[in-house]
């Protein structure tokens, strides 16, 4: 049974989450710890990324599936990810309000 969905995210979950839709189908491991990397300019241990993926999954914002096996990882299948609507609904809500909090009194992000 899935758990509903959380309405609270840390700041690695939503970068996190937003690799995961920059990637589209090709939302796998690899690909959203690279993508993570060069947005951020940090450097992101695998393991952390495994963890966050895996609370992110238990708070019922991603879902995960293993496709098929691939020659060029040695016949090992990829295991991909995908962000679910409640997940795209929250990024949206967070983004309405950083935007709410920029606006306050012309506040400048600098």
């Amino acid at each position: 049974m899935a758990k509903k969905p959380s309405n609270y995210i840390g700041e690695f979950e939503e970068l996190v989450l937003l690799a995961i839709l920059s990637q589209g189908d090709n939302a796998y491991g690899v690909m959203i710890h690279e993508t993570l990397e060069e947005a951020t300019e940090r450097s992101i241990t695998i393991g952390s990324l495994y963890t966050t993926l895996s609370r992110l999954e238990e708070k019922g914002l991603v879902q995960s599936w293993v496709g098929e096996p691939t020659p060029e990882r040695g016949g090992r299948a990829k295991k991909h990810y995908e962000v679910k609507g409640s997940a795209q609904l929250l990024l949206k809500e967070l983004q309405a309000a950083r935007q709410k909090l920029v606006n306050l009194n012309g506040v400048e992000v600098r």
